[in-house]
């Protein structure tokens, strides 16, 4: 499951005298335990979905052109953009930059898992490269965790590191 969550709650429209009205529709965006809530037009999100098309196969958006602004018909375009968020959190493991920024959320650049990030101020991949080798990585480290004939295993400290180093393993 992806860290990031999205939902679209509400809409409100908007009228004022120098264009004609529009629908601000409200995204909750939940991530690490982090709830935020940003506004953003239909046309944001035509705006992104061109955006994306350059670097992944985004889901079907919404139609951009409404016959009638009724409540009914704003409410499925409501849910239609929320499953169109919600199917791109999902379907990609690594979600792209202007998707972060359309969702306002603060995102390091990203590298392959041998490497580390060097200066986060810079797009440059090669500047967020470090010059030394990866890192070795022992199962058991004899100054943690107590030897296996212990009888009173420190069970704290094993689960923490299991939680850390392998979250996907089950508990004995």
């Amino acid at each position: 499951m992806h860290p990031v969550r999205v939902s679209i709650p509400s809409f409100r429209s908007e009228n004022n005298s120098i264009e004609k009205g529009y629908t601000v529709f409200k995204i909750d965006v939940l991530m690490n335990g982090r709830q935020h809530s940003v506004e953003k037009r239909y046309s944001e999100f035509h705006a992104l979905h061109k955006m994306l098309k350059k670097s992944i196969k985004p889901p079907e958006i919404p139609s951009k052109h409404v016959r009638n602004w009724v409540p009914k018909v704003l409410e499925q375009r409501r849910h239609g953009l929320e499953l169109y968020l919600q199917t791109i959190i999902m379907e990609n493991g690594v979600l792209p930059k202007i998707f972060l920024d359309f969702l306002n959320i603060r995102h390091f650049p990203s590298v392959p898992k041998t490497e580390s990030c060097g200066s986060f101020d810079t797009e440059s991949e090669e500047s967020s490269k470090l010059s030394h080798q990866p890192v070795l990585l022992f199962l058991r480290d004899p100054f943690l965790l107590p030897s296996a004939h212990d009888s009173f295993a420190n069970v704290v400290i094993e689960g923490v590191v299991h939680g850390v180093f392998y979250p996907d393993l089950q508990p004995r």
